[in-house]
């Protein structure tokens, strides 16, 4: 049902009205003597808004709050604030936002020459660099100053020819990636038996300890599907590997957890160091069609495995910053983050193209309102995430002395599923505050957070800070399947979903820069020592490697 109404003797039927309130405002302009360009001029702007709103009216998102006009004249930066007292500018914010996201922008552009133009990118790679001229001059297309800061990144590292040729009795094609940052094989290759030893537990070593040594492990997954099992895929691998060596094991080769032959790359090296024993990753149904023949002929398939991965020294690196200056308390800041490097087999869209992208047009939105925060924002694009977090871990140390007034981190990192609120890192002290932030959008199902703390993303070494987090919780969408894998392209982004993503990025950004009073302290680490255990994070650390870097304060809060 549509609303119909006359300006200047013409009729106009509209089916994107559905509240009175555009057309009172319409109608008060008109009433009030506004002369004939500026009803034009107005009635102009009420389509737009309306049209603006109309994009969002789709079964997903036709719970979308009413928020203020955003035609309403700006608000005073010495009258806002999003807090338990001031909540009603977090709804005049959201209503600027609105308009300026969902409408046309330049988000998808960029995030076409980033993932189509640029493609995959490695941290120490020249696509990675090319990647950095990308987020500065859309920065600046944007408005929003922006600088790069250097650190150095341990190693470099490319993949060789990888290929693996059975030697009998059966003989069939094997496709194959090597794991990132895996070494290489020596020179000529390796020909070895492969010995299946299931999963890897500590039972399927004990059956096969004896027959270890100069073996090719086959190791066995199954097909990820929840982010717990994604999970899983970084925190088996790391006991496994101490026993394949223990057992002098020569290489790995781990079945794929994803179906159709699809190929994507990991690390199970956390640090940006070469890990300690070449392992690859196998087509999946190549790897079982394997695990069937070894079966079959027992301690009689061979194979020849050769990958001639190239690494080299130390190299610069660097993380993109982008930043609005607050009005009251500058030298505050509130970070919004996502990585900006990816895998290269596919051209890095889902993990994480698309929230770099968001980071860009949050920054452009917020800017395009006209109004100040309070505090400053910091737009952050890291590289080195897909290393083990080194960007981000890098820009810490660097700002370290600077932490006390880190107010918050917000990170987006899980490609385009539906935000479902955020994982707020073990704290339950700033849960009131972004809830209150958020209450304008409260249709949208963004407001259930929850208090978990992980290891995964830029998060990570700020949360070991004591500095207050919050990561996006994500529906999966087509995240999993396509996860750092050839698959994870362009087309999979969902571009309405991530425009939504923006706006609460940016409100949330917002609203915590532009609090009255802060939105949760700096943890001591005794604080951070009881949050770890009571979230399981301390052991997620000592599985991973992490743990003797943060006894010794080579990373966290200082004692």
């Amino acid at each position: 049902m549509g609303y119909r109404f006359t300006v200047g003797g013409a009729r106009f039927r509209s089916p994107y009205f559905p509240s009175r309130f555009y057309l009172g405002h319409l109608r008060e302009a008109f009433r009030n003597g506004v002369k004939p360009m500026r009803r034009l001029f107005v009635f102009l702007a009420v389509i737009l808004s309306s049209l603006c709103l109309a994009a969002l009216r789709s079964p997903v998102a036709a719970q979308l709050p009413p928020v203020n006009n955003p035609l309403a004249p700006p608000q005073s930066p010495a009258l806002a604030g999003c807090s338990t007292t001031d909540a009603s500018s977090c709804a005049q914010v959201a209503s600027k936002l609105l308009p300026l996201v969902m409408g046309p922008s330049p988000m998808e552009e960029n995030l076409r020459r980033l993932s189509d133009e640029i493609g995959g990118r490695v941290t120490g790679s020249p696509e990675m660099a090319k990647a950095v001229e990308w987020a500065v001059g859309a920065f600046r297309a944007a408005g929003v100053e922006v600088h790069t800061e250097k650190y150095t990144l341990p190693v470099t590292w490319s993949e060789g020819d990888t290929r693996i040729e059975l030697l009998g009795p059966v003989k069939f094609p094997i496709r194959l990636k090597s794991t990132g940052w895996s070494p290489a094989t020596p020179p000529g290759g390796i020909d070895s038996n492969i010995l299946d030893v299931g999963y890897g537990t500590d039972d399927d070593f004990g059956k096969q300890f004896a027959l270890m040594k100069g073996a090719i492990l086959l190791v066995h997954t199954d097909i990820g599907s929840t982010w717990a099992d994604l999970f899983n895929e970084y925190l088996k691998p790391p006991a496994i590997i101490a026993d394949a060596i223990k057992g002098g094991a020569v290489a790995i080769l781990w079945m794929g957890a994803r179906e159709r032959l699809l190929l994507y790359r990991h690390t199970n090296s956390l640090t940006g160091e070469i890990d300690k024993i070449p392992q690859a990753v196998l087509a999946r149904e190549d790897s079982m069609r394997l695990a069937r023949t070894v079966a079959a002929y027992p301690g009689k398939v061979r194979v020849h495995f050769d990958m001639p991965n190239k690494s080299g020294g130390p190299v610069e690196q660097q993380n993109v910053v982008g930043e609005i200056r607050g009005y009251e308390k500058p030298d505050e800041a509130v970070i919004l983050a996502a990585h900006l490097d990816s895998w290269e087999l596919g051209t890095g869209a889902l993990d994480n193209g698309c929230n770099a992208a968001l980071v860009i047009e949050a920054a452009r939105a917020i800017k395009a309102t006209g109004l100040l925060p309070r505090r400053t924002i910091r737009f952050v694009l890291f590289s080195g995430e897909e290393q083990g977090t080194i960007g981000s871990h890098e820009y810490v140390k660097a700002h370290r002395v600077e932490l006390d007034k880190v107010r918050a981190v917000i990170v987006f990192d899980s490609g385009i599923g539906r935000v479902t609120g955020y994982s707020l890192g073990g704290r339950r002290d700033t849960e009131a505050g972004v809830r209150e932030i958020l209450k304008p959008l409260e249709s949208w199902g963004a407001n259930n957070h929850t208090h978990d703390a992980s290891f995964g993303t830029d998060n990570l070494d700020f949360l070991l800070e004591g500095v207050p987090t919050l990561v996006a919780n994500q529906e999966e969408a087509n995240y999993l399947p396509n996860y750092h894998a050839a698959s994870d392209t362009f087309d999979k982004v969902d571009m309405r979903e991530l425009k939504l993503h923006t706006v609460l990025a940016a409100l949330t950004a917002w609203g915590i820069a532009d609090r009255t009073e802060p939105f949760g302290k700096r943890l001591t680490r005794t604080e951070i020592e009881a949050q770890m255990k009571e979230t399981g994070l301390d052991q997620q650390m000592k599985t991973l490697g992490y743990w003797d870097a943060w006894q010794s304060g080579a990373r966290g809060r200082k004692p």
